[in-house]
């Protein structure tokens, strides 16, 4: 299919779900629901979104983003380094720590900032210092999923085998204990943000140079798009009921985030074999959005360039949620880059 050109990507709804604090979580069909708050999981995810956009189209409308959602991680980072999550529209935090997932994506958000030319080097500095803040926290990182999260930020930060080798090491470990002739999985069941695990896998062959970490993320990721490319489009594994081992895979609710954290693995595996597949496969994750998939319904709102929160049993979810919104975004413009 066609990828749009940064150029027609309408831009209308990410300044709607920003205010000067940061970006909203929620939406009621395409207004954003100041009484959900903030999340800095979505802010770290907007902070990559809003380097992208700069990187490519160097205008001050796209740096000011990228303080407001720098700014938001500053304020969400504890003292000891992790970060807060949840904020209610008072600009009050709601708990002391966030997930290990949030962790990770905080991480992720901060390495690429930190990685790209043109972002401002006070705007560097700052996520520098928060991500110095954050490393002598990802030794003690228990689950696979801010494991995985934490390498993909890692590799943009100084001495990166440091970091990421025991957190490899422990995913592969996991991997090794729970597959078996049919099942090549991390874990006894497929949830949310599966993707990662492969993704995580190839960059740790990237930075690290071991070919049993490369034979992990193809073997992986190779399993999962027998579920996942089952039709001639890409279908997610369904969140109402995820993929038990052993049983049928549960058809809905599809995530726009399943769709985007897929297509930057294959980005990924792509740019690191040259196997033009990986690239096919991206580009059928991005098409997702527009229309190839289950439903043959396009999940992009025409009128303000927002994303639509998932395909349902019967229909199109018409919420306009941040994460959708973020992941349409970082999906279209990562592959606009390297295609």
């Amino acid at each position: 299919m066609m990828i749009d050109t940064l150029g027609k990507l309408k831009e209308d709804h990410i300044f709607h779900m920003t205010d000067d604090t940061g970006m909203f979580q929620h939406c009621k069909y395409g207004i954003p629901d100041p009484t959900k708050g903030y999340t800095t999981d979505d802010n770290a995810r907007a902070l990559i979104m809003a380097v992208m956009l700069y990187h490519n189209k160097s205008e001050e409308k796209y740096l000011k983003l990228i303080y407001t959602y720098t700014s938001f991680l500053l304020n969400a980072q504890n003292d000891e380094g992790k970060f807060k999550n949840f904020m209610n529209y008072d600009r009050q935090f709601i708990e002391k720590e966030g997930s290990e997932d949030c962790f990770g994506r905080c991480l992720w958000a901060l390495g690429y900032t930190v990685s790209d030319l043109k972002v401002p080097n006070n705007i560097k500095l700052t996520c520098k210092h928060m991500l110095t803040k954050s490393l002598k926290n990802c030794a003690d990182l228990k689950f696979l999923r801010g494991k995985a999260y934490s390498i993909i930020g890692l590799q943009y930060v100084d001495d990166p085998k440091k970091y990421i080798r025991p957190l490899a090491e422990s995913i592969l470990e996991k991997y090794n204990h729970c597959k078996d002739e049919e099942w090549k999985w991390y874990e006894s069941s497929i949830t949310y943000s599966n993707s990662i695990f492969p993704w995580a896998m190839f960059i740790s062959y990237e930075i690290l140079g071991e070919e049993k970490f490369l034979d992990c993320a193809e073997e992986s990721l190779k399993f999962l798009e027998k579920i996942t490319f089952k039709n001639w489009y890409y279908k997610p594994v369904g969140c109402n009921g995820w993929l038990n081992k052993g049983e049928e895979a549960s058809k809905y609710d599809e995530q726009p985030v399943e769709a985007a954290e897929t297509a930057l693995t294959y980005i990924t595996a792509y740019k690191l074999t040259k196997n033009i597949d990986y690239l096919n496969k991206a580009k059928q994750c991005y098409a997702w959005y527009k229309g190839e998939n289950s439903k043959g319904k396009c999940l992009v709102d025409s009128e303000n360039g927002g994303c639509y929160d998932g395909i349902t049993e019967n229909s199109i979810n018409l919420n306009e949620g941040a994460e959708s919104l973020v992941s349409y975004f970082i999906s279209g413009l990562v592959l606009s880059m390297n295609i």
